[in-house]
């Protein structure tokens, strides 16, 4: 069983998403909240589900989606590193996560 760890640049990713979304229905932005972490929690069980971004295809991240998020994380064997949340509609760039990866 791997442990999920947020960091601190997702987590205030997260945050901005839902209070963008909070602006004009709170009660979907308290519900994504909800779904993200539910969904992230699943990779405790199951860290390799994700699947890999495709505009990282041959790297180590590995993405979730809920909509309107893809969260992208890295599991490291014991560990699975929430390392930034996302709009789907957002292109992902290499520098994005590995700024982010101090590991």
């Amino acid at each position: 069983m791997a442990e999920v760890i947020w960091t601190e640049p997702a987590l205030a990713d997260l945050d901005s998403i839902a209070d963008y979304i909070a602006l004009e229905n709170p009660a979907a932005a308290a519900a994504l909240v909800r779904r993200v972490f539910a969904h992230a929690e699943q990779l405790e069980s199951h860290p390799e589900s994700g699947s890999r971004p495709p505009e990282l295809e041959r790297s180590r991240y590995r993405q979730l989606l809920e909509p309107p998020c893809r969260v992208l994380y890295r599991h490291d064997g014991k560990h699975v590193i929430i390392l930034s949340v996302m709009r789907t509609e957002q292109l992902l760039r290499l520098s994005r996560i590995a700024a982010r990866d101090a590991t």
